[in-house]
């Protein structure tokens, strides 16, 4: 699945793009950083109808593609180092909140279809 991302575009549309293919995970973005090229904000955009300009200092354009076989890591650093955006990945609760962020070496594919099974029981 390619992800196009530019300055213009909502972020409830990323995250329903990517709830597409990862329909137990969820992707949430932070607030910009303060400088271009500082610490990411540790504040989530909660409002999804924002804009990505709105939380990055990056104004690149371009597209992401995001597959099954792709770390959470590698994500989120693509995100970060090509378009300045931050990213969490979150598993979707049964209640319909979110859990704790998930990070590391698990892939996509991996994490997803793990909450499928954890959900189906």
């Amino acid at each position: 699945m390619k992800i196009v991302i530019n300055n213009h575009r909502k972020i409830f549309a990323i995250q329903e793009e990517f709830s597409v293919m990862f329909p137990e995970l969820k992707i949430v973005f932070h607030a910009k950083p303060s400088s271009q090229g500082g610490v990411p904000s540790s504040k989530l955009v909660v409002h999804s109808s924002r804009k990505l300009q709105d939380c990055r200092s990056i104004s690149r354009e371009g597209t992401i593609e995001v597959m099954q076989t792709m770390s959470i890591s590698d994500l989120k650093g693509n995100l970060r180092d090509i378009f300045g955006l931050s990213a969490e990945i979150f598993r979707k609760a049964e209640n319909g909140e979110d859990e704790k962020p998930i990070s590391g070496k698990h892939t996509l594919g991996e994490i997803n279809k793990e909450s499928e099974a954890h959900f189906a029981v």
